[in-house]
């Protein structure tokens, strides 16, 4: 039996059920995963007595991976003249955003491997599950925990860079200006948004802000910086996603 047979309570899934996607490396160590990390990776919390025997964990693991995988590719290719920290801090945090995890998990089959991994009585739910990117984003970090569990740092984080190529060139090449996005978006719908520093920590030369972004008083995304603009941007990222 295969990873995917064990996913699905014995049921034999073939990986041919799955188009084959864009991003190879990280493919071909997804499909090369232990059945017990595999079956974590696919499960919702929703979907467990355990709340530790989902994704989560392991998403959290994986979001570090990616960041620090994205980084380390960024920094040598872009000159410290004309990219400081805070252009570097927004083309990555572009590069690996809920939208750009979305795309990757959707070139993984994500969306499809979720259905197949669905307990009986919850396959209803799972189209309202990939609707956001919100859990399309925390099974693809998932992923990358997994594979650096199993794989290591250095196999993981090329099969990271390779698989978030096209979004990270994007990156590079289109920037967003993601409170001039939030913005517009609001504006269609007839509401503003308001930024406020919520945390301010270290000494005047190091200072880094936690910035909150709210509407009409309630807060929809926070974003952390060494500057408020920087904060600002990350909080309407997040705010973006969370509407999403």
């Amino acid at each position: 039996m295969n990873a995917y047979g064990e996913l699905t309570g014995g049921r034999a899934v073939d990986a041919r059920e799955f188009s084959e996607p864009a991003a190879g490396q990280l493919y071909e160590l997804l499909e090369r995963l232990p059945g017990e990390l595999a079956r974590a990776v696919f499960t919702h919390s929703s979907w467990t007595a355990r709340r530790s025997d989902s994704y989560e964990r392991l998403a959290f693991l994986g979001d570090s991976v990616l960041g620090l995988a994205v980084t380390t590719h960024l920094y040598p290719r872009l000159e410290a003249e004309r990219f400081g920290p805070g252009r570097l801090t927004k083309i990555r945090a572009q590069a690996v955003s809920g939208r750009s995890c979305r795309a990757v998990a959707e070139r993984l089959a994500v969306p499809e491997r979720l259905a197949a991994a669905a307990p009986p009585g919850a396959a209803a739910s799972v189209a309202a599950l990939v609707a956001t990117d919100r859990v399309l984003a925390s099974v693809i970090e998932a992923v990358i925990g997994a594979c650096y569990l199993a794989f290591g740092y250095d196999t993981t984080a090329a099969a990271v860079v390779e698989a978030f190529a096209p979004e990270i060139e994007d990156a590079l090449e289109n920037p967003v200006d993601y409170k001039s996005a939030l913005q517009e978006r609001l504006a269609r719908r007839g509401e503003l948004v308001s930024y406020a520093v919520v945390e301010e920590r270290g000494p005047p030369h190091d200072r880094t802000f936690q910035v909150s972004a709210a509407i009409a008083g309630v807060e929809i995304g926070r974003g952390t910086g060494r500057s408020k603009k920087d904060a600002e941007q990350e909080a309407a990222q997040s705010a973006l996603e969370a509407i999403d």
